[in-house]
C-alpha cells in the first residue's frame, strides 16, 4: 500500500513545492502546501482590520476560522481549492497585501498552535502530500513517509533569482543569495518549529537534478516504501 501521508519539508527554493505538486499528480494525491493556512489567516486579518502586532487577536482569529484544502474545484490553473469559512479564497490569498503580512502572521505562536489542528484534520483524510518546514518534525512526526528536500545555497538562490526575474522584478543574484542565507539562519534558529531534518526523514538533494529527475527519485522512494510495507 502507498503511504497515506507524505510529509515534505525543506528550505526555501529547494524545489519541494514543485516536486510535491508533481508527485501528488502522479500519485493522484491531494497537494497541500500548509502555507496556504497562514495566508488564509492573513487574509482574514486584513478583512477584519486586525493588526499584525496584535498577537492575541490574530490567535483568536486563527482559532475561529475554519480553513479547508480540497481538490481543485475550478480548472483555472490552481493546484487545489482553499476555503475560508466555506468561501473560495484560492486566489485572494495570493494578493500582494497578503504577501506583505503572511511572514509575521505565521511567526505568531498562537496562530501556529491554532493551525496545527487544522493541518492535522486535513492530513488525516489520507492520500495527501503535505509541504512545509515542520511537517515531519511537528505536524505529522508519525507520517508514513517523510522527505526532506534540499539543495545547495547557491543553486537555491539562482532558482529564486530566476523566479523573481520571470515575474518582472529587477534583482541581483548577490542580493538574493544574501537574503536566502539570512532566511536559512532565521528558519533554523526559530524558537518555535525550526527547520530541521525530522527523525526518520529521507534527504533528497536536488542540487544536480532536473525537476523531472527529482520527481522520479521521489516516486521511486514512495514505491520503495510501499514495497517495504508489504508482508
Amino acid at each position: 500500500m502507498k503511504p497515506l501521508i507524505v510529509a515534505i519539508d525543506g528550505p526555501a527554493a529547494s524545489g519541494k513545492s514543485t516536486l510535491g505538486h508533481l508527485l501528488a499528480r502522479r500519485l493522484s494525491y491531494l497537494y497541500f502546501d500548509t502555507g496556504v493556512l497562514y495566508r488564509a489567516v492573513s487574509l482574514a486579518a486584513l478583512e477584519h482590520g486586525v493588526s499584525i502586532d496584535d498577537e492575541v487577536s490574530l490567535t483568536e482569529l486563527a482559532e475561529r476560522a475554519h480553513i479547508d484544502v480540497i481538490e481543485p474545484t475550478v480548472d483555472d490553473g490552481r493546484f487545489n481549492t482553499v476555503l475560508l469559512d466555506g468561501r473560495d479564497v484560492t486566489w485572494e490569498i495570493r494578493a500582494p497585501a497578503v504577501d506583505a503580512i503572511v511572514s509575521p502572521v505565521s511567526a505568531v505562536p498562537g496562530v501556529r498552535r491554532a493551525l496545527l489542528g487544522q493541518q492535522r484534520r486535513i492530513g488525516r483524510r489520507g492520500r495527501v502530500i503535505l509541504i512545509g518546514r515542520d511537517i515531519g518534525s511537528v505536524v505529522f512526526p508519525d507520517a508514513d513517509l517523510k522527505l526532506f528536500i534540499d539543495a545547495s545555497l547557491d543553486v537555491r538562490a539562482r532558482r529564486r533569482c530566476q523566479e523573481l526575474i520571470e515575474r518582472g522584478e529587477s534583482v541581483s543574484f548577490e542580493h538574493v543569495l544574501e537574503e536566502m542565507r539570512r532566511r536559512d539562519e532565521r528558519d533554523r534558529r526559530k524558537p518555535v518549529s525550526p527547520l530541521v531534518v525530522a527523525p526518520g526523514a529521507i534527504v533528497l538533494d536536488t542540487t544536480d537534478l532536473s525537476v523531472d529527475e527529482a520527481v522520479d527519485r521521489a516516486a521511486a522512494i514512495v514505491a520503495g516504501q510501499s514495497e517495504a510495507s508489504l508482508p
